[in-house]
């Protein structure tokens, strides 16, 4: 059985009300999560990267990320660093076989040059994008080329690839990432060009890790999302409101959610994770 662990490698200080629709003033702080997938039969699986240092403090990063990073304010926590966070468990970053992408803003690709021996998995809708786009759409939408391995083209194992099984909860097809049922990578257009959410079919109570599908759960529920934020990042609206009738349906039906930046504490996150 794959079960995953969730680390938080930053927060972001935003108001309320930007993430969710009749909010509050006060600013609430969102965590950038990441994951690790412990007893994968092919390996060590993480699940992003979140922030790192080399989005967020690199001297030598690009004036686009210098910008990015200022604007987003984000405060690193070097405790839910990559190294730190893989430490627990006795793993380096040279120990991870498989890192996947469930889409690529940097604070979800930031650390992937730390992992010169995994393979990558991503949608091909995502990568497209990524090499299509032009230098300023691409900052637009917090996608940083210059974030990705100088190899990652020849270490990309695309999502597409993978078999299609049925979704648990859900009358929808996902793909079968790690062949054997264990893993199951559902696709969540709108907030960005191939963002996937996974899916943990064998564990008591099936886990939909729907990522950015929206920023809290409370904002899933069509008459609770947020506006302004949905149109200043949504890459497609529609589409993003039909991944969170998805998401919402899948919660309705007895399973577990989680989100990459939900300020709620979740039982898979780490035990000791550190409160805003």
């Amino acid at each position: 059985m794959t079960t995953p662990v969730f680390a938080n490698s930053a927060f972001v200080d935003t108001p309320e009300w930007l993430v969710l629709r009749g909010g509050r003033w006060r600013k609430r702080p969102l965590y950038v999560r990441y994951g690790l997938c412990l007893d994968a039969k092919t390996g060590p699986v993480l699940i992003d990267t979140g922030y790192t240092n080399h989005a967020l403090r690199d001297p030598d990063r690009s004036l686009g990320l210098r910008l990015y990073g200022r604007a987003l304010g984000a405060r690193l926590q070097d405790s839910g660093q990559p190294e730190a966070f893989l430490a627990r468990f006795n793993l380096r970053p040279r120990d991870i076989t498989t890192v996947v992408v469930t889409h690529f803003h940097a604070d979800h690709v930031s650390g992937l040059r730390l992992f010169a021996q995994a393979r990558f998995v991503a949608a091909a809708a995502g990568w497209d994008a990524l090499r299509a786009n032009s230098r300023f759409a691409n900052l637009r939408h917090g996608v940083f080329p210059e974030l990705l391995p100088p190899d990652f083209t020849d270490r990309l194992d695309l999502i597409d690839a993978a078999p299609q099984v049925a979704a648990p909860l859900l009358d929808h097809k996902a793909h079968d990432l790690l062949g054997d049922g264990s893993l199951l990578a559902l696709p969540l257009p709108g907030h960005a060009p191939g963002h996937v959410g996974l899916i943990f079919p064998a564990l008591g109570t099936p886990l939909l890790y729907a990522v950015d599908a929206q920023w809290t759960c409370a904002a899933l529920p069509a008459q609770r999302r947020p506006g302004l934020a949905a149109r200043l990042v949504s890459h497609d609206r529609a589409a993003h409101a039909r991944s969170c009738d998805l998401v919402t349906r899948f919660a309705e039906a007895g399973g577990d959610v989680m989100l990459c930046h939900d300020p709620a504490p979740s039982a898979f996150d780490l035990k000791d994770l550190p409160c805003g």
